[in-house]
């Protein structure tokens, strides 16, 4: 059983988290990729624009930005029906010149045809649900099942000539893998979560399975503030985060992620030394590892 101390001391984190949450409840207090897929009213177009979203969620922000908005050009103002209708020698050659640091064309022609036939189930969630159990813990084996059903796919319509490790295979990591998974569980929250950010437009997946999107800001405010003791960056780390935030909030641990990660990109946090530990929201909570 948790001493008095060690629950005052969570409770103290849990109302500073709560405010910090708040504060950024709001679809303009960062600029972010979710504010693309918010530009969507049909819930099937934000799936689709989710995932392509995600997908190219690694970099700088106006630089992620930027390639979203070339690929929604391609994709038109309904991109799940153009999906369902997507042929690659048809429809792909606008993706050709489109490049997003080492992901090509290519690898987005075939991200399009592996999500044409996850819609054939209807939707991308009903695809993914095909791999979920309510029942476990995480999202660990659903993830495993939704990339290795993804990259089954025949590619041959998308690359005319399959690479021995097709660059599309990025996007579908697993956590068998020892992967993070930080964008796939970025495009889960997205889904998942209802409020003034994330659009929650999947009903049958529970938001307490969420695991945290690890990136490097996640990374370094969850070390110092020791809700990680982990080093290394994957999977591990990220459920290590995520049960941390569970004991503050087991419905929905990863409410905390849009702020603390935008906390962390505008160097707001205690790490800063130039501003000091006194500067950061987190301050009293937070630990410091040194640069």
């Amino acid at each position: 059983m948790p001493s008095v101390t060690s629950v005052a001391k969570r409770a103290d984190l849990k109302d500073t988290l709560d405010r910090l949450y708040h504060q950024y409840n709001c679809i303009d207090a960062a600029t972010d990729p979710i504010q693309v897929v918010r530009r969507f009213a049909n819930p099937a177009d934000q799936e689709v624009v989710g995932l392509c979203a995600a997908a190219l969620a690694f970099g700088r922000v106006a630089s992620v930005l930027q390639s979203i908005e070339r690929v929604l050009e391609v994709l038109g103002p309904s991109p799940a029906a153009f999906v369902r209708r997507f042929e690659p020698p048809r429809d792909g050659a606008r993706l050709v010149n489109v490049v997003h640091r080492w992901t090509r064309g290519t690898d987005l022609k075939a991200l399009l045809w592996i999500m044409r036939s996850m819609l054939q189930d209807g939707s991308i969630e009903e695809f993914f649900l095909k791999g979920y159990d309510p029942t476990a813990a995480d999202m660990a084996s659903a993830l495993d099942s939704f990339s290795s059903r993804a990259l089954a796919v025949d590619l041959r319509p998308a690359y005319r000539r399959v690479p021995t490790r097709p660059g599309v295979q990025y996007f579908f990591p697993r956590p068998s893998a020892g992967s993070g998974c930080k964008r796939l569980n970025l495009f889960l929250r997205w889904m998942v979560r209802h409020d003034a950010v994330d659009v929650g437009v999947w009903t049958r997946v529970s938001a307490a399975k969420l695991v945290m999107p690890l990136d490097t800001h996640v990374i370094r405010v969850g070390r110092c503030m020791r809700l990680t003791r982990r080093v290394s960056p994957g999977w591990k780390m990220a459920a290590e985060i995520t049960a941390s935030l569970r004991a503050l909030d087991p419905d929905d641990p990863i409410r905390y992620d849009f702020s603390l990660c935008h906390l962390g990109m505008a160097n707001a946090c205690g790490f800063n030394r130039s501003q000091g530990d006194s500067q950061c929201p987190l301050a009293g909570h937070c630990h410091p590892h040194p640069r």
